[in-house]
């Protein structure tokens, strides 16, 4: 079976890292995601995705991720149900945040995920370099 989410959307407020009774770092977050058409007014709308990120994701995420920052999201979706203080079983549809990456936005020059903890002024984009290229025109195939 397949369970693989790839987003890409902006969060809704500043990341706040919590711990769970166990010790587990978790951070919940709503990513706004636009669709790819406009209504009829012309307006662009978006789905807000509930997301979540667990231990070391979560602790690099609400550490460099703000609101409104462009992000990209990779995981699974996960469904749970609990009951509430008033006895009613509430179902919740969420991603699990495995993996990320900044994307521009308002932290345009941060390089950080899961798997490359760069630091967040520091560009692993080899085509990101304000030096010239020391190509001429006359050097390119077309």
């Amino acid at each position: 079976m397949i369970n693989r989410v790839v987003l890409t959307g902006r969060p809704t407020k500043n990341l706040e890292l919590r711990s769970t009774k166990s010790g587990a770092n978790v951070c919940s977050f709503t990513l706004a995601v636009d669709r790819n058409f406009k209504s009829k007014n012309g307006e662009r709308e978006a789905d807000f995705i509930s997301c979540i990120a667990w231990k070391k994701t979560a602790e690099v995420m609400s550490k460099y991720v703000k609101k409104g920052s462009v992000i990209g999201v990779d995981g699974r979706i996960q469904t749970r149900s609990y009951d509430n203080r008033d006895g009613q079983r509430v179902y919740v549809t969420e991603v699990v945040v495995e993996d990320f990456s900044f994307l521009g936005g308002a932290d345009k020059d941060s390089q950080v995920s899961k798997n490359n903890q760069s630091s967040p002024n520091q560009s692993n984009d080899p085509f990101d370099s304000s030096e010239p290229t020391g190509i001429a025109d006359d050097d390119l195939p077309f």
